[in-house]
This record gives structure tokens, sequence and C-alpha cells, in this order.
């Protein structure tokens, strides 16, 4: 009897470590193996959302050989435009300074920075010195209704990328203007976009070197 008992015990005895280090090892294991698929899923997202970021950001950026005027720090840079509303952007930039002084001699200041999600097309100095001079004089002697016009017909609703530009617009001055193009060459009529998907609070930038005269 007593020699059974302690067989029995001794079998339990050796039993019990066997079960614990089985258990033990299983338990390592099962960590060893999800440790690695779980940084591995976490190294993917942070890529993805890293490759995500850096799309998005390239997709954003001005393009066109006239974005080199435009100052490189300051109120009137890319970044500092990004920060205002249309007219008060514009009016930083100095390659716009023709442009701003015809907006605030119309009183279109207000309008077009209290706009929400606007496109603007807006002709650089040059563009605004090609227009004859009669035509110039009659509109800034006319300033809400003719200057209003013309201004007015450079502006869209909504914030076009470049990838929405192509195409006929109907602007706030009740008029149509056909855009054509792809990539980074487009036209606004007889214009040239010389730096676009210029960024402002409340506004897409296209510059260009004409002017948009309504019919």
């Amino acid at each position: 009897m007593r020699t059974t008992r302690r067989s029995a015990i001794a079998a339990l005895a050796l039993a019990l470590p066997l079960s614990l280090a089985a258990c033990g090892s299983s338990d390592s294991g099962t960590d060893a193996a999800s440790s690695p698929s779980s940084s591995s899923s976490s190294s993917s997202s942070s890529s993805s959302s890293s490759s995500s970021s850096s799309s998005d950001d390239m997709a954003g950026k001005p393009f066109g050989a006239a974005c080199e005027a435009v100052p490189k720090t300051g109120a009137g840079s890319f970044e500092g435009m990004a920060t205002a509303p249309v007219a008060t952007a514009a009016s930083a930039n100095p390659v716009l300074s023709q442009l701003v002084g015809a907006v605030k001699e119309a009183g279109l200041v207000d309008t077009l920075n209290s706009a929400k999600d606007i496109t603007v097309f807006a002709p650089t100095n040059d563009a605004f010195k090609a227009v004859p001079k009669a035509t110039m004089d009659a509109a800034m002697k006319d300033p809400k209704g003719l200057l209003t016009k013309v201004l007015t017909n450079h502006v869209v609703e909504g914030k076009l990328t470049p990838e929405q530009l192509a195409g006929d617009h109907k602007t706030l001055a009740g008029t149509t203007i056909s855009v054509t193009g792809s990539g980074e060459s487009f036209k606004v009529g007889e214009a040239n976009v010389v730096c676009g998907n210029v960024q402002t609070a409340n506004a897409t930038v296209y510059i260009i070197d004409g002017v948009l005269l309504p019919k």
C-alpha cells in the first residue's frame, strides 16, 4: 500500500514540472509570433501615412515659371498668403500690386475677403500695363460699374484644383470663361497661367499674364 502511494507521488512530481514547462513554452511562442506581426503592421501603417502625406504636399504646391518672382518669406510669400484671405494676401505680393489697387478702387476688398471658397485668376502688373490706356482709364472712371465687372470676371465659385481647372466656368460677373490645358500648362482665354495653385485662406489663385476683359 505504501509502495503504491509512493509511486503515485513520484509520478506526479515528475509530471508537474513537465506540464509547467510545456505551458511556459507555449505562451512564449505565442508572444514571439505576435510581436513581429504587430511591429510589421505598425511599420506598414506608418509608411502608408508618410507616403500619403508626402503625396498631398506635392499635390498642393504652386507651379509655373513666374512663381520665382513671389517673395520667399513674409506675408507675400506662399506660406504667408496661405494664412490670409485673398484680397489681403494679394496686397502683400508685389507681383499683384496693380490688381490690388483696382480691387480697392472698386470697393471689392471686403467682398473678396469674406467670400467662401473661390478661385481668382489674378493678372500680373505687366498684364494690366498691356491693357489699352483708353480701356483702363474708362474702367477706373467707373469703379462700381465697368471696373467691378472686369474684376469679377476673374473670379469663379469653388476652389479649383489643377485637375478641375480645364473647362468652362461661370464668373461672378455672370460671364463664362474657358480654361484649356492640363498638368502645369493652362490658358485662361488667351492668357497663360504663369503661377498656379497658390493658396490663400479662402481662395485658390492662378496668376495669369493677361487681363480677362468681358465682351
